[in-house]
Parts: structure tokens; sequence; C-alpha cells
């Protein structure tokens, strides 16, 4: 209401007192914090003053405060590592691993190594929490990236938003944060379904008789699985009870299309019990970051003249442009290709992630080194082999 107020020329805006530090971060508007009617009257009779709230949204956003650190996560170095690539790239990622092996404690400290929200970035996902009314209370904006983690017994309208009064869903209040979905193949399929849209473009548009509404919802989606339905495929220490048709049923619960918008598959083993009980820390979440930070920056000033700022949203020519490469490089990619039979759609996903590869590196070139990490990350694309 604050930025409409706005939008629409007036000076200013009364508000309860509970509600005067949401709308004071808008700014170019005086908002009146006000506790009751009567004061309010006497305020508008020019009986009694009523001085307008002032807040600093720029000083608000940087007090943004995580208590999870990636150094409280043992072993899994590799799964680290592609959670930094993703935070860096904006690319949405597929963790497969069985029962334990961490894929929730490591999904939940991702947004923690994404860049601080900008105060634009902060406004966009303060307004959907203030539709729905979780803005916490007594603070004026949402200052750290959210994380949003629906069960899967979720229902369409629920993560897309909807209701007989359009509502936003899971999707928009993951706006410029993560979208967690554990289990995913125990979703219901057309609950899946429906996130192509905003995975495609970075915004929901619900339908009703009487009106339109549309909602942001631009995630990073991370998705977590079995290898098949007892969880033990390919675990060295436990056998796995699943026939081979079995496992291609659970897979494919997961559509193509929806898969075609995942750039990044991990596998997650279980956890070695010397890491378990080892006393030595890994990589902090504020190293991380600041890595992150400074890959991204690089793609801000290199994708400046575009309408993107991250290279998960690179389209076919953006990958053509961007992310050329030397012919030892062509070489590895064509004998991946044949040696593990990956699709077309999976050479663009690979260019993607050896660009931020490259990037994270400080480095202009995509070389070998980074080709060759970033055919890691499409284990689901390869044959399966029972």
């Amino acid at each position: 209401m604050a930025i409409m107020a706005k939008e629409l020329g007036l000076k200013g805006i009364y508000l309860p007192s509970e509600n005067a530090m949401e709308a004071g971060v808008v700014g170019e508007i005086d908002v009146y914090p006000s506790n009751t009617l009567s004061e309010l009257v006497q305020s508008l009779n020019g009986m009694e003053r009523i001085s307008p709230i002032k807040i600093d949204g720029d000083q608000v956003v940087n007090q943004a405060d995580y208590d999870m650190d990636f150094s409280d996560v043992c072993g899994q170095e590799n799964v680290k590592r592609t959670l930094e690539i993703a935070a860096a790239g904006g690319h949405n990622l597929l963790m497969i691993g069985p029962p334990g092996a961490g894929k929730t404690m490591l999904a939940q400290r991702l947004s923690t190594i994404i860049p601080s929200l900008t105060f634009e970035e902060s406004l966009e996902t303060s307004k959907v929490y203030s539709v729905m009314g979780l803005m916490p209370k007594g603070e004026g904006l949402i200052t750290a990236r959210p994380f949003r983690a629906p069960h899967h017994t979720i229902s369409d309208a629920g993560l897309i938003g909807g209701g007989q009064t359009p509502k936003p869903g899971e999707v928009s209040l993951a706006h410029n944060g993560v979208l967690f979905l554990d289990e995913m193949p125990e979703f219901k399929k057309n609950v899946l379904e429906v996130l192509r849209q905003p995975m495609e473009s970075g915004i929901v548009t619900i339908s009703r008789a009487n009106s339109t509404v549309t909602y942001p919802a631009n995630f990073i989606l991370v998705g977590a699985m079995n290898p098949c339905p007892c969880g033990f495929f390919a675990d060295p220490k436990r056998e796995c009870t699943c026939s081979y048709r079995e496992i291609r049923r659970y897979r494919a619960r997961i559509s193509g299309p929806l898969m075609d918008r995942i750039d990044i598959h991990v596998d997650v083993p279980s956890v070695p019990f010397k890491d378990l009980t080892g006393v030595s820390q890994g990589q902090s979440t504020s190293d991380i970051r600041q890595r992150v930070i400074a890959a991204r920056k690089i793609q801000e000033k290199r994708l400046h003249k575009t309408k993107i700022h991250t290279n998960a949203m690179m389209n076919s020519r953006q990958i053509k442009r961007f992310c050329q490469i030397d012919e030892n490089s062509n070489s590895l990619l064509e004998m991946a290709m044949d040696k593990f039979g990956l699709s077309a759609r999976a050479l663009s996903r690979i260019l993607k992630i050896s660009r931020t590869i490259a990037d994270l590196a400080g480095s202009q070139e995509i070389d070998q080194a980074h080709i060759a990490e970033a055919i890691q990350y499409r284990s689901l694309d390869r044959k399966l082999i029972v």
C-alpha cells in the first residue's frame, strides 16, 4: 500500500504502529504511525502531531544474519563445491543420495552463501511476505534470503499460489532465495509440473474468472532424492533391493521437461565414520561467500548489456557467445558425450556450469579442467547400469 501511495504521488500514509516499519522502508513518502483512531483524528484535526517514521532501508538489509555455517557440515567437500557453483551461477541443483547423507543440512546452507539481498530485492521479497501476513514482528524488511522447504504432500495451489482470492504460493515466498524440495519424486506429478513456468520466466501468473494476478518467483531450486526407492542403489555397504524397472519408474517421476531446467546433478554419498568424528573443520560460509560474490561481479560485468545477471539464465545464443571453448576442450566434450551417452540438452548445461567454474577461478577462458569438472555434475544423464 505504501508503494502504491508513493506511485500515485501522495505525500503520506497513516498506519497502525505495528505496520509502520514495513511501510517506512519505502522512502520518498511520509509514514505516520498511529496507535488509536482517536490519535489519528486528533492528528488530522491539527490537535496532536505525529512524527513520520524514519528508516534507512540499506542499513536494515545489511543486518542480515544466519545461524548456520558450512563449517558445521562434516565431510561432503565435493557437494559443498557444487553448492558454491550453484550459488555463483544461479544454477538449479538436484542432490541424489541415500537417507542420512546430509542433503537437507547442505541445502539449508545454500542461501547463506548467495550474495546479500540488495535493497530492491529485499523490498520485492518483503511485498510477498507482507501480502501473506508473514513479516517478522517489529521488522520492516526481509533481510535474509528466503529458504522454503514445503512438504511433499503440498497441493499445486499451495506451491504455485491460488485460491478464490489468489495468494502467493511457496515459489513466490522463495523469491530471491532457495526453494528446497526434499524427496522430490514423492511430490505429485501435477504439482512438480507447475514449477516449469516460474523456473523459466521468474514469475507466476494466476488466472481467475474475475482477475489475473502476477507474483514474482525467481528462485534457485534445490531438489533432493534417493537414488532408488529403497535408497541404497550403488551404496558400497548396503545392498539395493530394487529392480531395474523400479529404479527407472522412480526416476521418471521427475519429467524430462522439468529435468531440463535443472543444471546440476550431484551424488551425495554416505559420510565415512572418520569424517563424522574428525575434529578438522571445513571451509566457513564467509570464505565461500566471498568467492561467490567475486564470481557474481564478473557475471554482472559480462552480462550488463543483457536482461540477465547470472550464467544459469543464458539462452542458446548467449551460450555460443560467452562459452567459447578451444579444440582440446571440444574433444573432451565429444568423448564424454559418446562414453556417457549424454544428450544435447546436457551439452548446453555443461557449458553453462563450466562458465561459472571459470568465473570462480577468475579465468576469462574456459579450459579443459573447467569442462572436466562440469561433466561430473550431470550424473542423471548417464546410462543407468544395474
